[in-house]
């Protein structure tokens, strides 16, 4: 490879122009990018572009995916260590290239050392403004949000990061077609109001006022993940939860116990297999409460709560729910939308929504946004 002498090293503060995508605490050099959807856009002229790297984990490397003027170019797994990574390189050195480097693993809360950071970038170009899209949209939800069975053959059943991705979200989708930007707040086997296990440690509305609560460790808690979220850093259109695949579940699993304080929690089924009546009014009221949640950090925002890619088991419990919300608050800003079950035909790996269910949902959901935004 012929060495390209004309190349010059940048740092994040140095390059300016650039856009962040996701939730993190942009004070930090490096950027930590703490969950899957987030990473970083530039515009740039200059035949060739590298982005400076830091990568680490303990369990679970991070994926990353990359983009040229709108279309998927790469996707590859990072080990660890600080090093660069080449975007493009031997293109027209006068065109200006838009550039998209985004994180495809999810926060990873089962490994504290998981963490990538983008330190800088090298290139023979200049450094443009990026504009942003029309609308700005959130993403809440769980493994199906996370991407998880996106990648993979049908028979592959290993939990692992390669896995996951928002390269073949619909989130992404939905946002491509809508001209938006997206974050997404989301754990794979996490509830409403407990994990698919029944751990109630395991819910996403209690992470949901931190930058990114889902980011386990020390490193990660100093790098800001644990920092209050700024909600009029930006402000969401949209804000779309896919949640209550994983609480179904929790309802045919045995009594979580914890092994430290002998605190147990379970979501039971009557003798006839209709649900407790006890253990479904809270999982409305978790409902209700984290609608309350949205709504106070997003006061402007329609939020569609959407439900269906791998089952309906509790379609009636959250619309119960979503109804007692607008009774009691007044707040008609929100509505339920039922998504199409995968299918033999469109499963991905471990028995998750496939690229092919993910962009059958995203047809529909984005159909449904544009009557709304």
């Amino acid at each position: 490879m012929v060495r390209n002498e004309n190349l010059k090293e940048y740092s994040l503060k140095e390059a300016k122009n650039y856009k962040i995508h996701g939730r993190t605490d942009e004070g930090q050099e490096p950027l930590p990018l703490f969950s899957q959807g987030s990473g970083i856009e530039v515009n740039v002229t200059g035949s060739e572009l590298w982005i400076d790297v830091e990568v680490d984990f303990d369990l679970y490397e991070p994926w990353i995916w990359t983009a040229v003027n709108g279309a998927f170019l790469s996707r590859q797994m990072l080990m660890p260590g600080s090093y660069s990574l080449c975007l493009f390189r031997g293109m027209s050195p006068d065109s200006v290239k838009n550039v998209r480097f985004f994180r495809e693993l999810q926060a990873m809360s089962a490994d504290g050392g998981c963490c990538l950071l983008i330190r800088g970038f090298r290139s023979d170009g200049a450094f443009l403004p990026v504009s942003d899209r029309r609308y700005k949209l959130e993403f809440i939800g769980d493994s199906i949000t996370s991407g998880e069975g996106t990648y993979g053959g049908k028979t592959d059943m290993d939990w692992l990061p390669m896995y996951m991705s928002v390269s073949r979200n619909y989130a992404r989708m939905v946002s491509d077609a809508l001209d938006a930007e997206y974050r997404l707040i989301s754990q794979g086997g996490w509830g409403i109001l407990c994990g698919w296990d029944n751990d109630p440690r395991h819910n996403i509305p209690s992470r949901y006022e931190k930058i990114c609560g889902l980011a386990a460790g020390e490193r990660n808690g100093k790098l800001g993940a644990g920092k209050p979220y700024d909600f009029q850093s930006w402000k969401p259109d949209a804000v779309i939860v896919n949640l209550g695949t994983n609480d179904a579940s929790a309802f045919n699993q045995p009594e979580w116990n914890d092994p430290v304080t002998g605190q147990t929690f379970q979501q039971r089924r009557n003798p006839d297999g209709t649900y407790h009546p006890e253990d479904i009014e809270r999982l409305k009221q978790a409902v209700v409460d984290f609608l309350g949640v949205i709504r106070k950090n997003n006061p402007e925002s329609h939020i569609v709560w959407t439900y269906g890619m791998l089952g309906y088991d509790l379609t009636f419990a959250i619309t119960d729910a979503m109804n007692r919300y607008q009774r009691e608050t007044g707040d008609t800003n929100v509505a339920f939308l039922q998504l199409p079950a995968a299918t033999e035909e469109t499963v991905g790996s471990r028995e998750h929504p496939g690229e092919k269910s993910h962009a059958r949902a995203a047809k529909m959901l984005e159909e449904y946004l544009r009557t709304v935004l």
